[in-house]
């Protein structure tokens, strides 16, 4: 009986391992074969959930988007007579250094500036209107003679300059058509989220409505092009020759005019900048009507409120715009704005930063009587201010012609003194730092030294400081007196190389 219930036994296990080694088998062809593995209806597996795995597979479908904006993109070539002219694709380099990361942009791929050769400039713009205006940067127009568009039907149309505006890089120009046009509706750039899918149509390197594809990496970025920078940080793959044209949002809006590149060698690395559509849609009427942009102005000069500064001024944290410095007459000088404050609030917008306040002001109808908060010392007082109109860059970065040699700089307010142990009447301005091996380094240059003299010229305070620096030659040293504790000397900062 034993030796029957053992034969049993041995026969059950011998099937069992049996239908293992099978099913092990059947697993094992399957994973070779890229077919599904069989699984029994009681193995305890959870069942995916659709939903997540359309979000794990699924791309957004640019197609129809493409389709739909094929004959709103346009193609813009220049001619100009400037003495000096980028070489290849892209249009003439905006205010700021030559040789900084964002010179490939507008430079193209020929290299260095030809000497005396007409400007050719080759970029891309957006039609806004079915009568013929066009919207795209300044910089591809700019100093031009002659501008053309190519529309989709291939016919060159030559173009008229409706207007411009250097500080924010937008031009309007205008073609008469053949035909109406079909004009791109735009979309609403502050409610843009950072990771939202968008596209970039234009014409890089002058292959003609050329569409690329990624996703917003942040808002607001500030650049050193300009006073006015709020830039959408993208990192959809946009080259020379896409300047001017659009950034497009997944309902098919325009949310911004692709501009500029961070690139060291030319080429995209996926950190490309877009004018806000709302910034450039303010400005538009303007444009249109005056052929320039009319802003606000308040009359200072502001800087940065950093951790360190918000500490010695006796505030909890960095927020805010420092007035460096206050023009005579100016509508900030008659509201009562001194050198020192920190402006909190301007017509009841709080700045988190000093580059917010810029933005605000320009905005602001000539004429109008604004309320500015601002902190001086301990207490908080509300000054109301009338605002002007701009004739220059008179609301400024301080110290921002100073970056070329390495150099940071600030006013030295009573408090700050108080703070070095210096007198108060000390005058001049204060170097808050210094960029290593940069001119200023080289020249011996450091935190805490006051700067009492450029080029033998007194600068009590910042204007007095931007002044000189503006006057200096280029390519010619700057000589500075400056006072490190009880001694004097002078230092000599070489020009920066370009």
């Amino acid at each position: 009986m034993r030796s029957i219930v053992r034969i049993v036994v041995l026969v059950f296990v011998g099937f069992a391992l049996g239908a293992f080694v099978a099913e092990q088998r059947a697993g094992t062809r399957s994973a070779l074969l890229g077919e599904a593995p069989v699984r029994t209806a009681n193995a305890a597996t959870p069942e995916a959930s659709s939903e997540h795995v359309c979000d794990a597979c699924g791309l957004p479908d640019f197609t129809e988007l493409a389709a739909n904006l094929r004959g709103s993109v346009v193609n813009i070539s220049t001619r100009g007579a400037k003495d000096k002219t980028p070489r290849g694709f892209g249009g003439g380099l905006p205010p700021g250094q030559q040789g900084d990361p964002f010179e490939h942009f507008f430079q193209g791929p020929g290299g260095p500036p030809q000497q005396k050769a007409p400007e050719r400039s080759l970029g891309s713009g957006f039609v806004i209107d079915p009568e013929g205006y066009i919207l795209t940067n300044n910089h591809v127009v700019e100093n031009a003679t002659t501008i053309k568009v190519k529309i989709e039907s291939g016919e060159e149309v030559e173009a008229k300059l409706i207007g411009r505006d250097p500080k924010t890089d937008v031009a309007l120009i205008k073609i008469d058509p053949p035909r109406p046009l079909k004009a791109v509706p735009f979309g609403d750039s502050e409610s843009l989220k950072v990771g939202e899918w968008v596209m970039a149509i234009g014409s890089p390197f002058g292959l003609e409505f050329s569409v690329t594809a990624g996703i917003v990496s942040a808002k607001g970025r500030f650049i050193g092009q300009g006073n006015y920078d709020d830039f959408i940080q993208t990192d959809t793959p946009i080259n020379p020759g896409n300047s001017g044209g659009p950034l497009i949002d997944m309902k098919g809006r325009v949310v911004g005019i692709n501009t500029s590149i961070f690139s060291r060698s030319g080429g995209n690395i996926g950190i490309g900048f877009a004018i806000p559509i709302d910034l450039a849609r303010e400005l538009i009427p303007q444009l249109k009507n005056k052929g320039k942009v009319i802003r606000g102005w308040m009359g200072v000069m502001i800087q940065k409120v950093t951790p360190e500064l918000a500490e010695s001024l006796g505030m909890k944290q960095a927020q805010g715009a420092l007035v460096a410095d206050v023009v005579a007459d100016g509508p900030a000088a008659e509201a009562g704005v001194k050198v020192g404050d920190v402006i909190l609030t301007f017509d009841g917008k709080p700045l988190k930063e000093s580059t917010d306040l810029p933005l605000l002001v320009a905005r602001e109808p000539i004429g109008k009587t604004v309320e500015v908060v601002v902190q001086r010392g301990d207490e908080k007082e509300t000054l109301e201010l009338e605002i002007k109109e701009m004739k220059d860059d008179e609301v400024a970065e301080a110290g921002g012609a100073s970056e070329a040699f390495g150099l940071a700089v600030q006013s030295l307010t009573p408090e700050i003194a108080d703070s070095l142990g210096l007198d108060a009447d000390t005058k001049g301005v204060l170097v808050s730092a210094v960029e290593p091996d940069s001119p200023a380094a080289e020249a011996g240059l450091r935190r805490g030294d006051l700067i009492v003299e450029v080029n033998r010229r007194p600068v009590p305070e910042m204007s007095a400081y931007s002044e000189q620096l503006a006057k200096n030659p280029k390519g010619k040293s700057l000589l500075m007196l400056v006072r490190r504790g009880e001694s004097t000397i002078f230092v000599a900062l070489k020009p920066p190389t370009e």
